[in-house]
């Protein structure tokens, strides 16, 4: 039993040897994963995820979050446009996740990912670390991106402002709304690039 949990262990996956099942398995258990951590931390921090979820009356957060994804997108798009493509390689990893997938499961993909991430990340850890050490740890856990410095640096920046307009407009809702439209924008990039 031991030798096989430590080949289970040892044993290192290529995107290529994944089906889109187990994709989407390791994508959704992730994600569950943390926003469990995300609510635990919170709670341990004498906090309400609750009301930290709560939808503000006013709009200017959701356009808080909305600028910030608009000038993410454009930098992305000129970094991409300039920089080597083996420079910013993510091991396929995204390309693969939305390539074949419909309109609305990247809409689900991203609200998901949004929610869990800024809740642990901004909501959670940003409270105790403060901006900059929850963007470090944002980029350490983007792992797939660490092997070239543009893409962890681009992680970094763009968990940095985050965490600037989560505590600006003191609404988490803000980052959430940035974190979901960089993600559906990109996913659809990813997705229709193709077919142009």
């Amino acid at each position: 039993m031991k030798k096989k949990w430590d080949e289970f262990k040892t044993r290192q996956v290529q995107i290529d040897q994944l089906d889109d099942r187990m994709l989407l398995l390791n994508l959704y258990l992730t994600q569950a994963i943390t926003l469990v951590v995300g609510v635990i931390w919170v709670l341990v921090s004498r906090r309400n995820p609750i009301q930290l979820l709560e939808i503000p009356i006013q709009y200017t957060p959701f356009l808080w979050g909305a600028g910030f994804a608009a000038i993410a997108i454009i930098l992305d798009l000129l970094v991409s446009r300039f920089v080597p493509e083996e420079a910013t390689d993510d091991g396929g990893i995204n390309e693969r996740l939305f390539r074949d997938r419909p309109l609305w499961h990247i809409v689900v993909i991203a609200f998901i990912v949004s929610i869990c991430e800024e809740l642990l990340f901004r909501g959670a850890i940003q409270h105790t670390l403060g901006i900059y050490w929850t963007s470090i740890v944002f980029a350490a856990i983007h792992v797939r991106y660490l092997r070239h410095w543009v893409p962890t640096a681009m992680v970094f920046g763009i968990s940095y402002g985050l965490g600037y307009i989560y505590q600006y407009t003191e609404s988490l809702w803000a980052p959430i709304t940035a974190h979901f439209i960089i993600d559906l924008i990109m996913g659809l990039i990813l997705r229709y690039r193709r077919e142009v």
